[in-house]
């Protein structure tokens, strides 16, 4: 009787000695005394962290402004002259802490008052520094303190399908962010003015002049008007998803230049050109200008340019950038093949003189 009464009383305690060595061994929180945790359970009903861009826009959108353009015309009827007041929308994007922004010519043109509402809520009057129609770009000052600068990079690395943001101020809405990818990039020279970058973000009637951004924050370009075309009945229409933004390096560039000098200058020599389809080396020259810088020196349709200053051409869009960026009076001393022969002749680089300006 006493053996199987001993026996039954070391049964549970043999039992729970058993489970203790098992929960030891599997549940390494109770070895460490921590106890025991029911997270696992949970985690089953965590929803995922959301994909979100809100990080690279807290460091870019408060950078980027409303513009208000003001102008004043007279209209004359027929018993009295009267005053019209007009105001345009846009945006502009803050570049530097002593108060120069970039934005849209076509924003400011023709402008007697500019405006720029901060996202802080401050309202302050801008001053015309200098504009460039080629690119359509146009600088502004303000005088403010604390002003929020975007971010900035020497080179983007921008490339196509690279997720990118469109800044701005449609219908005067408030700001609003749009978002898409790079369609198409653009070059970064001066020559190269109209070839900006295509993305499909929208960009509506007061987004011009504001900031396009890469997913990280940092500005890649200014935002400029969307494509548009005429429809059947001969009416301008935009097209979805074709919308246009100026490569933050030209702007840079533009920018740096209007601020030193009052305007931005490009040389020229009248000539247009192609790279041979053949992979010859030099430059095929297909068009040139009636009385400008390269037919008063002799050059000829179907010419292959060589070399500028000894130095061997191989791209056209960089041959027009390199020409571009030469100061206009300089002497340049140009290879030529024509028929087969060599020919030297000295060009003087003209400047380039403004465009036109699109309003879109």
């Amino acid at each position: 009787m006493l053996q199987r009464f001993l026996i039954s009383l070391l049964k549970p305690v043999i039992l729970g000695v058993t489970v203790a060595v098992i929960l030891l061994v599997f549940i390494p929180e109770f070895r460490q005394g921590s106890g025991i945790s029911f997270n696992w359970l949970k985690n089953q009903d965590q929803i995922p962290e959301r994909l979100s861009y809100y990080d690279a826009l807290s460091r870019s959108a408060p950078a980027v402004v409303n513009i208000y353009s003001v102008s004043f015309d007279t209209r004359n009827s027929i018993f009295r002259s009267r005053g019209n007041e007009r105001t345009s929308l846009g945006s502009g994007v803050i570049m530097s802490e002593d108060g120069y922004l970039l934005t849209c010519y076509h924003v400011i043109k023709d402008a007697d008052s500019i405006y720029v509402a901060l996202q802080d809520s401050r309202i302050l009057e801008a001053q015309m520094v200098g504009f460039d129609t080629h690119t359509d770009l146009a600088v502004l000052k303000v005088t403010a303190d604390d002003l929020h600068v975007i971010p900035q990079v020497n080179e983007t690395g921008i490339r196509v399908g690279d997720v990118v943001m469109a800044i701005g101020n449609p219908y005067n809405l408030g700001q609003t962010i749009t978002q898409g990818i790079v369609s198409r990039t653009g070059q970064n020279g001066l020559a190269n003015y109209v070839d900006f970058v295509q993305t499909d973000a929208v960009l509506n009637q007061g987004n011009s002049g504001g900031a396009l951004v890469d997913s990280n924050g940092y500005l890649v370009g200014i935002t400029n008007a969307n494509f548009q075309t005429l429809d059947e009945r001969r009416r301008i229409t935009s097209v979805d998803g074709i919308n246009f933004a100026v490569p933050y390096e030209l702007a840079k560039r533009v920018m740096d230049e209007i601020i030193s000098d009052g305007r931005v200058t490009r040389g020229h020599l009248g000539i247009s050109g192609a790279e041979s389809t053949r992979g010859a080396p030099g430059i095929i020259v297909t068009g040139v200008a009636p009385n400008g810088p390269a037919h008063t020196a002799g050059m000829q349709v179907n010419d292959i340019l060589l070399s500028v200053n000894g130095v061997r051409l191989e791209s056209a869009s960089k041959t027009l950038d390199m020409i571009a960026e030469t100061k206009p009076g300089t002497e340049l001393v140009l290879e030529v093949s024509r028929n087969e022969e060599v020919i030297t002749m000295t060009v003087v680089v003209g400047e380039l003189s403004p465009a036109p300006v699109s309003i879109s």
